[in-house]
């Protein structure tokens, strides 16, 4: 699986209220998207959450890497490059991906987590996988998804959550405007092994 992730910084001035209706006006566009678990249309708004300024992002989670190459070069990405330009895309390989029991993503918080130059590797993977697992059977968990860059060697955990996210956490706090959903009941549930 191929997590995407990428971020339009919006100016300070702009109409959040755009963004809102692209993401209702487009959203449902993407509920029956072959290979693709899910796509979260994200706002972080400039003054919630910690966020010292606003943006529009879009974050997915293909079944496969194929997935995610079809979807560059089919034109699905020039929708967003006609309207906000060409963002860097960040991706991960994820390592575990799992459904929560909860139903209403309201809230996606997405935390980076750089691996250590001398850590056993394989015991970190284990280690992530293992605290993903345990996400996942969170009470208001929808899904919870780990992955890594092995180029700058880091984690990237991401949660998707009905919960509103706590001020305490070192994590980056997005509203979610719609997630289209087309395969996230296909993913392994909260408690599988």
């Amino acid at each position: 699986m191929t997590i995407a992730h990428y971020i339009h910084r919006l100016p300070a001035d702009y109409d959040i209220g755009l963004i809102r209706s692209r993401a209702k006006e487009r959203g449902a566009l993407w509920n029956d998207v072959p290979e693709l678990h899910f796509k979260g249309f994200l706002l972080r708004e400039r003054g919630r959450f910690g966020a010292i300024a606003s943006s529009y992002s879009s974050l997915y989670l293909w079944r496969t890497d194929e997935a995610f190459r079809n979807f560059l070069v089919s034109g699905r990405y020039k929708v967003v490059t006609d309207s906000f330009g060409r963002a860097d895309i960040q991706t991960r390989f994820a390592l575990d991906a799992r459904r929560g029991r909860a139903d209403d993503a309201r809230f996606i918080t997405k935390q980076e987590l750089s691996i250590p130059l001398d850590a056993d590797l394989t015991a970190a993977f284990a280690s992530e996988i293992a605290r993903n697992r345990e996400v996942a059977e969170q009470q208001g968990t929808v899904a919870a998804i780990i992955g890594v860059d092995p180029q700058t060697w880091t984690f990237t955990r991401i949660l998707v959550s009905e919960q509103e996210p706590t001020r305490e956490s070192d994590a980056a706090a997005y509203e979610v405007l719609h997630l289209a959903r087309p395969l996230l009941d296909s993913l392994p549930s909260a408690g599988s092994r």
